[in-house]
């Protein structure tokens, strides 16, 4: 199965890898790491996560107050965003069932 990252999900991530790594030498490759791992579980078992809107679903980061919101379609897995949990819970709603510009 195939993920995407939605641009500014991405950007979301790099930001936030960026800003953990300033707090401390290593911690953003860890942070980076955790959401690797969160991708792993997800392409595994893709609908085992609450839903948070209509075909949205939520999987929390280990270690980091973080969740990535994604959408599964056909074969592949949309993430919507790296989300900070302290963050407004709505701001990627836009990003739904759009074109994604990045494979990994």
């Amino acid at each position: 199965m195939n993920y995407f990252f939605h641009p500014e999900a991405e950007e979301e991530f790099l930001k936030a890898i960026d800003y953990y790594e300033d707090c401390r030498k290593g911690l953003g490759f860890d942070f980076a790491r955790e959401i690797y791992s969160a991708m792993e579980r997800i392409i595994s078992f893709p609908s085992a996560w609450p839903e948070v809107d209509t075909e949205i679903h939520r999987c929390l980061v280990r270690r980091f107050p973080y969740g990535i919101l994604y959408e599964s379609i056909s074969s592949e897995i949309r993430v919507l965003a790296v989300m900070h949990l302290h963050r407004s819970p709505t701001y990627w709603k836009h990003r739904a069932k759009s074109k994604p510009d990045i494979k990994i």
